[in-house]
C-alpha cells in the first residue's frame, strides 16, 4: 500500500459515524417518494404501477389510502390489491374516510401505500398531518411509498403562491422530503397534461375547465416542472456529495455546476462577488463566497476586516452560501474546500502587485492554476482603490500580535542601546579576537532585539550594528571610508544576515503570540464546559454562561429561555443594564425561526444587539442576546467561531439538563406508580375476605330463623348485591396492580373463542338481561391461544359496560372476524356512543367516559381490558359507531393453531 493510498482512506471517526447511522437507519422502513410538479401529472398511476410489479413478484403490498379522484385507469390498478378498510371519522355532522393508522401498525405489511403525504387529518386523530402518521409507520419498520406535489413543500410554498396566485394549506417540512430513501420524479410536460385536463382524466369537466383558467395555466405549469426539477436535482446532488465524502473522493465531478469565489482584504471585492453571482446566473449555478484567513492576514487593520464582512454579507444578500475558512496556505485551504464542495470554478480577484513583491510570491490565481486539476480557475479584474490614510493594525480579542505604539519607541531605543553596548564590549575584546568574530556580537544583540520588541526595532538593530561596525572597527576607523573592498560583501552579508534573523525571530513571536491567543481561547472553552458540566439547573448554566462571554467579548449578554407556552422569558434577573436595549419580540422571532438576528445580520440589521438561536441536536433551546461594546470583538471571523462553539456548549447544556428534568420525573411518576399499585393491592387483598363473609351473611339471613318479612327480605337482598358489586370493584383494583407490576402468568392454551364468549354471557346473566344480546362468531373462525380466565375478565367487563351505558332494551353484538395473520373480536352497542375526543383515554387507569355519572364504577374495567389484551399482544381500540352506539376492537395474533384431526365415528 502506498502513501498516496493511506492518505486516501476514509477516516476511521466518520466510517463509525456512519455505520451507525446506517445500522439506526435499518431499524426503520424505507420511505419512496413520487414526486411531480402538480396534480394530474401520474404519481399515485405511477406508484400503483410500481407496487402491482412488486406484488406480482411476490412481495407483501398493501394499499392504505389511495385517492384516486374518479379515474378509472387509476381505480382499475388498485384491483387485486390488498385494500386495508378506512376510519370512518364523524366531523361537523358528516362521516370522512380516514386513514387507519392502528389497524395499519396491527397489520404490520411489508410495504403499505400511502397517497397524499401532505394531507392534513380530520381534528381529532392522533397526528394533525398524514406525514406524521407515514413517520410513526417508518419508526415500526413498515416501508412505505407516498406522492408529494412541489408546492406542498413548506420552503417553495410562497414560491409556488407567487407564481400562481394562489396559496396551498397543506405543507410538510423540508426535511421529510430530505429524509426519503428514494425519490422519484413523475414528469409530464405541460401540453399533454392540459389535453389530459381537456378529456377529463385529471378533473371532471366543469373542475377541468375552471382549474386550467386558474391554477393549471401553461405558464404556471412550465415554472412548477422548473421547480420540481431543480429540487429533484439539488437532492440528487446532496447524494452525490455524500457518497463523494463516504469514499474520500478527492476529484470532481462537473455533474453540476458550482461556483467558489475567494473574498480576500484587496480591494473590489463588491465587484469580485457581483462578478460572481453574475457567472452563476449564467451558468445557473449554486455558488460559495469564502474568506481564508491565514496567519498573515490575523493583522488586518479595522477597515479591512470591516470590508471583508461587507463583502460577505452583500455575497448573502445575492444567493451566496458564505463560509470562513483558517488555514497556513490559502491557495491549498481554498481548493481543498472547493474539493469537498465539488465545486467546478474557482474565481478570484486578480493582483494588484507588481515589481519584486510579484516575484516573491506568485498571485493567488497563478498559484491556484497550479496546483488545481479539475478545477478552472476565472479571474476578474479589480478596481482600483486607495487605502485609507492612516490605517492602524487592529487586533484581535484580549491579543496584542504587535506592540503598542510607546512600547515600539522603547523597542527601538532598546535596539539603538544594545548596539552601543555591544560596540562597548567589541571595544573590549577586540585585542583577543579578529574582527570576523565581533559580527557575532552585533548578531547576538539583533535576534535579542527581534525576539524581545519584533522585526521594526531589529531591522534597526541590524542598520545600526553595520554603521557601528564600520565606524568603529573598519579601517580607516572612526570614519564611514572603507578603504578594503572585501569589507563591503562582509558588510552586505552582516546586513542579509541580521534582517533574515529578525525576521524569523519576530515571526516566531507572532506565531508565539498567535498559539497563546488560541490557548487562551481553549482554555476559556474547557473551563466554560467544565462549569457548564456540574450545572444542575438552567438558572445555574444562564448565570456561568453569561459570566463567560461577558468577559470573553466585552459585551453585556443576556440568555432567554421558552416557558410552557414557548414564550421567552429570563430564568434569572436581567443585568441591571439602563441602556441595555433588549427587544423580547426579536428575541421571540430568532426562536420561532432559528435565525440570527439583529446586528451584522439580515434581519433587523439597525438593531444595536445581536440575538443568536441557541441550537441543541434536538431543538432550539433558549435565544443568547449580546451588546457588544466594539462591533469587531463579535463578527472577526476567528471570534465569530469562538462565539458560535460557545453558544452550542450552551444548548447542550441546556438540553442535558431538560432531559435529566424528564428522567426525574419520569422517575417519580413510576416510584408513585409503584406506591399507588402497592397500596392498591395490599388494600384490596385485605377487603376481598370481609366482603366475601358480608355477602354470605346476607344469603343466610333467610335461613337463620323464621322467615323475614318482605321489607327485611328486600335489604338483605340488597346488602348482598352492594356486597358482591363492591368485590368485584375490588378485584378489579387487585387485577390492575397485579397487572401493573407483571405478576400475572399467562396460561395460554389453544381453545375456542366460542366457550369464553358463552362463559361471558353466562356470568353477566342478570345485567344482560335486559338487554338483546346478538353472537355472531363464524363457523371457520380458527383456534385462539390465550388465558382463559383473563380474556372472560375481558369480554365480561366490555359487556358490563355495554349493559351499564345503554338504555334497557338496547342491542349488544358480539363479533369476531379473521384477517389473515390476526383475529379481531368486537362488542358493539346501539346506546349514546363514547364521548368525541376521548375514545383513547377511556383506557386510561381511573377515567369514565362522564365526570359526574350515576353509573357506578372507578374506572378500571377499560384500564383492565387493555392491559390483559397487551400481555397478550394484541391491540384494543373504542370507536362512535357511526349508525350510532360505541364498539370496542380487540385484535389478537392468529398465530399457527395445531391440526385438529377430525373425528371419526366408531
Amino acid at each position: 500500500m502506498t502513501a498516496n493510498d493511506l492518505d486516501n482512506r476514509p477516516d476511521p471517526d466518520t466510517l463509525l459515524a456512519r455505520i451507525e447511522a446506517e445500522a439506526e437507519r435499518a431499524k426503520k422502513g424505507k420511505l419512496r417518494i413520487f414526486f411531480g410538479a402538480c396534480p394530474g401529472v401520474g404519481k399515485t398511476y405511477a406508484m400503483l404501477s410500481a407496487a402491482r410489479m412488486l406484488h406480482e413478484q411476490g412481495s407483501e403490498v398493501v394499499v392504505g389510502v389511495v385517492e384516486t379522484h374518479g379515474r378509472s385507469e387509476t381505480a382499475r390498478l388498485v384491483e387485486g390489491l390488498e385494500l386495508l378498510p378506512p376510519k370512518l371519522v364523524a366531523y361537523q355532522g358528516r362521516e370522512l374516510r380516514e386513514f387507519d393508522l392502528d389497524a395499519a401498525l396491527a397489520r404490520k405489511p411489508a410495504l403499505i401505500l400511502v397517497d397524499e403525504l401532505a394531507h392534513s387529518n380530520v381534528a381529532g386523530s392522533r397526528h394533525p398531518k398524514r406525514w406524521q402518521d407515514v413517520e410513526e409507520l417508518l419508526a415500526a419498520g413498515i416501508d412505505v411509498w407516498t406522492t408529494v406535489n412541489v408546492q406542498h413543500l413548506e420552503s417553495l410554498n410562497d414560491i409556488v403562491g407567487g407564481i400562481t396566485g394562489i396559496q396551498v394549506r397543506e405543507t410538510l417540512p423540508d426535511r421529510v422530503f430530505e429524509q426519503a430513501d428514494e425519490v422519484a420524479l413523475v414528469d409530464l410536460p405541460p401540453d399533454e397534461l392540459l389535453q389530459r385536463m381537456k378529456e377529463g382524466k385529471v378533473y371532471l369537466a366543469q373542475q377541468a375547465e375552471r382549474a386550467i383558467r386558474n391554477f393549471f395555466r401553461k405558464g404556471n405549469l412550465i415554472a412548477l416542472r422548473e421547480l420540481a426539477l431543480r429540487r429533484t436535482a439539488d437532492r440528487v446532488d446532496a447524494q452525490m456529495r455524500e457518497y463523494r465524502t463516504d469514499q474520500a473522493i478527492e476529484t470532481v465531478w462537473q455533474a453540476k455546476e458550482r461556483l467558489l469565489v475567494c473574498v480576500g482584504p484587496g480591494a473590489g471585492g463588491d465587484r469580485l462577488v457581483r462578478s460572481a453571482a453574475r457567472l452563476a446566473g449564467d451558468l445557473h449555478a449554486d455558488w460559495i463566497a469564502v474568506y481564508v484567513e491565514t496567519p498573515a492576514l490575523q493583522r488586518l487593520s479595522d477597515a479591512n476586516r470591516d470590508k471583508i464582512l461587507k463583502t460577505l454579507a452583500l455575497a448573502r444578500e445575492l444567493g451566496a452560501e458564505t463560509a470562513t475558512l483558517a488555514g497556513q496556505e490559502d491557495a491549498q485551504t481554498l481548493l481543498a474546500y472547493a474539493i469537498s464542495r465539488n465545486a467546478s470554478k474557482l474565481v478570484v480577484g486578480k493582483s494588484l502587485r507588481t515589481g519584486l513583491s510579484r516575484m516573491l510570491r506568485a498571485p493567488l490565481s497563478d498559484r491556484l492554476s497550479a496546483l488545481a486539476r479539475d478545477v478552472d480557475v476565472y479571474v476578474v479584474a479589480h478596481e482600483v482603490e486607495a487605502a485609507p490614510a492612516g490605517e492602524v493594525v487592529a487586533m484581535p480579542l484580549e491579543l496584542e500580535l504587535e506592540p503598542a505604539r510607546g512600547w515600539k519607541v522603547q523597542g527601538y531605543a532598546w535596539a539603538g542601546g544594545i548596539c552601543a553596548l555591544t560596540t562597548v564590549l567589541a571595544k573590549l575584546v577586540l585585542p583577543w579576537f579578529d574582527l570576523a568574530n565581533l559580527i557575532m556580537f552585533y548578531l547576538v544583540g539583533v535576534i535579542w532585539v527581534a525576539a524581545s520588541y519584533g522585526r521594526g526595532p531589529a531591522i534597526l538593530g541590524s542598520i545600526l550594528s553595520v554603521l557601528a561596525f564600520d565606524f568603529f572597527f573598519v579601517p580607516p576607523p572612526l570614519s564611514f571610508t572603507v578603504a578594503d573592498t572585501r569589507h563591503l560583501l562582509t558588510f552586505f552579508i552582516m546586513l542579509a544576515v541580521g534582517l533574515t534573523i529578525s525576521t524569523l525571530a519576530a515571526n516566531l513571536r507572532y506565531q508565539a503570540r498567535i498559539a497563546t491567543y488560541r490557548e487562551r481561547r481553549t482554555r476559556a472553552l474547557n473551563e466554560l464546559g467544565k462549569e457548564l458540566a456540574g450545572a444542575l439547573m438552567a438558572e445555574q448554566i444562564v448565570e456561568t454562561a453569561r459570566h463567560h462571554l461577558e468577559s470573553l467579548f466585552q459585551a453585556k449578554v443576556c440568555i432567554l429561555l421558552p416557558d410552557a407556552d414557548e414564550t421567552l422569558r429570563s430564568p434569572t434577573p436581567l443585568p441591571t443594564h439602563k441602556d441595555l436595549p433588549l427587544d423580547p419580540a426579536i428575541a421571540q422571532w430568532v426562536y420561532d425561526h432559528q435565525q440570527p438576528a439583529g446586528m451584522g445580520t439580515q434581519s433587523l440589521a439597525g438593531h444595536p444587539m445581536y440575538y443568536l438561536p441557541l441550537k441543541a441536536p434536538m431543538r432550539t433551546r433558549g435565544v443568547l442576546a449580546l451588546l457588544p461594546s466594539q462591533k469587531r470583538l463579535l463578527f472577526l471571523p476567528e471570534q465569530a467561531r469562538m462565539l458560535e462553539t460557545l453558544s452550542g456548549q450552551i444548548a447542550l447544556a441546556l438540553e442535558r439538563v431538560h432531559f435529566v428534568e424528564v428522567a426525574q420525573d419520569a422517575l417519580v411518576r413510576m416510584e408513585s406508580e409503584r406506591l399507588r399499585n402497592g397500596l392498591l393491592s395490599a388494600l384490596s387483598h385485605d377487603l376481598r375476605t370481609p366482603l366475601t363473609v358480608l355477602a354470605g351473611l346476607a344469603d343466610s339471613l333467610p335461613l337463620a330463623g323464621p322467615p323475614l318479612p318482605e321489607a327485611q327480605a328486600e335489604i338483605a337482598q340488597a346488602i348482598r348485591a352492594e356486597a358482591l358489586r363492591t368485590s368485584i370493584l375490588v378485584s378489579n383494583l387487585l387485577d390492575m396492580a397485579r397487572l401493573q407490576e407483571g405478576q400475572v402468568q399467562l396460561k395460554r392454551e389453544w381453545q375456542p373463542l366460542e366457550e369464553v364468549v358463552g362463559a361471558s354471557l353466562q356470568t353477566l346473566a342478570v345485567p344482560l338481561a335486559r338487554h338483546e344480546v346478538v353472537v355472531d362468531l363464524p363457523a371457520d373462525l380458527p383456534l385462539l391461544e390465550f388465558d382463559s380466565v383473563l380474556m372472560e375478565r375481558v369480554l365480561c367487563n366490555l359487556l358490563e359496560n355495554a349493559a351499564k351505558y345503554t338504555p334497557p332494551g338496547s342491542r349488544i353484538e358480539i363479533g369476531a372476524r379473521n384477517e389473515g395473520d390476526r383475529v379481531s373480536i368486537s362488542v358493539a352497542d346501539n346506546g349514546p356512543g363514547l364521548p368525541p375526543g376521548r375514545e383513547d383515554m377511556l383506557f386510561e387507569k381511573f377515567t369514565r367516559g362522564q365526570d359526574e355519572s350515576a353509573v357506578a364504577g372507578v374506572g378500571l374495567g377499560l384500564a383492565i381490558v387493555r392491559a390483559i389484551v397487551e400481555a397478550h399482544k394484541g391491540t384494543v381500540r373504542g370507536e362512535t359507531r357511526a349508525e350510532g352506539g360505541a364498539r370496542f376492537v380487540i385484535s389478537l395474533p392468529a398465530g399457527e393453531p395445531p391440526v385438529v384431526p377430525p373425528e371419526t365415528s366408531a
